[in-house]
């Protein structure tokens, strides 16, 4: 189970320090924001264009090759996978509908050429791409196939990236100071802020407790075929009460913890970790950023 370990799914690469652990927080929800949003209406180009950006930039932080090469391999088997499936099976899964309409025999165009391609026509324009017998590829089934392959990259490779060169108290703080306008129509922005740090601080703990109780399974050797269908669902229902319970034992150590030292109040017993402060490369990626707005809203469409 050593394998949930070297997943980095929602954790903190402390060493080595890249140019994106630098970067401060505020900016770099900047950027996965604009990551996140700016494929909505946009291109096919402008979407694989998003996917090369992440590529280019975890190359260029200088990341080990162990942290993100697993994922990311996954992750493209995945939009790869996605992307053959949705090719074939985006024109309606290849149903052969009726014309509503008769054919006129005045046409004499239609959106085909070459082999695949029943009439002639005096542009190059034609829908079919591929065929072969039952198979084919259109220009709405491969459309729909690279939306989807690189909304699946982009939407969940961004993100941890994201927490795997931000600690924790840089999130939170950043959120914190985004929130800030909300205190003024009575929203509890520091309540929430310990929430969150909470819980990304107990994402580990969580892959922590499976791989024990995965451990304590493996070291006794439980043959699943023998113990049968039912016997089978009440040892699981078993294991996932222990694993809530030890999650339920954990949260309460940490809260006893919390009361220990005094703490009642967020906005009264604050702790300043984080001291965000915007340098010349924050700056420079702003520009960045607007510029990269500007592109998106004036070219892209």
């Amino acid at each position: 189970m050593d394998f949930l370990r070297s997943q980095a799914i929602g954790l903190y690469l402390e060493q080595p320090v890249t140019w994106l652990h630098r970067i401060d927080a505020r900016v770099k929800i900047l950027w996965v924001l604009s990551l996140l949003i700016s494929p909505i209406l946009a291109n096919n180009y402008w979407r694989l264009g998003m996917v090369v950006l992440l590529i280019l930039v975890t190359l260029s932080t200088g990341l080990p090759m162990r942290v993100w090469k697993q994922q990311m391999g996954i992750l493209l088997l995945l939009a790869s996978l996605t992307y053959a499936i949705a090719i074939f099976s985006g024109d309606a899964l290849l149903l052969n509908p009726q014309p509503r309409r008769p054919t006129s025999e005045f046409i004499t165009y239609a959106p085909y050429r070459g082999k695949n391609c029943p009439q002639p026509q005096p542009t190059d324009y034609c829908y079919t791409l591929f065929k072969v017998g039952r198979l084919q590829i259109t220009r709405r089934s491969q459309d729909l196939g690279v939306r989807i392959s690189t909304v699946i990259f982009t939407y969940t490779y961004a993100p941890t990236l994201f927490l795997l060169v931000t600690a924790t108290e840089e999130i939170t703080a950043a959120i914190t100071f985004f929130a800030t306008p909300l205190r003024f129509i009575g929203v509890p922005v520091a309540e929430l802020a310990l929430t969150l740090t909470l819980a990304l601080r107990f994402i580990p703990l969580v892959i922590e407790e499976v791989q024990n109780l995965a451990r304590a399974v493996r070291t006794r050797s439980i043959n699943w075929r023998k113990l049968g269908y039912r016997r089978s669902v009440e040892t699981l229902i078993i294991l996932l009460e222990r694993f809530l319970r030890n999650l339920f034992d954990r949260s309460e150590q940490i809260a006893r913890a919390m009361i220990l030292r005094g703490f009642t109040d967020p906005d009264h017993h604050q702790s300043p970790w984080i001291q965000l402060q915007l340098r010349w490369g924050d700056m420079f990626l702003i520009l960045l950023a607007i510029l990269f707005w500007t592109v998106r809203l004036l070219w892209v469409s």
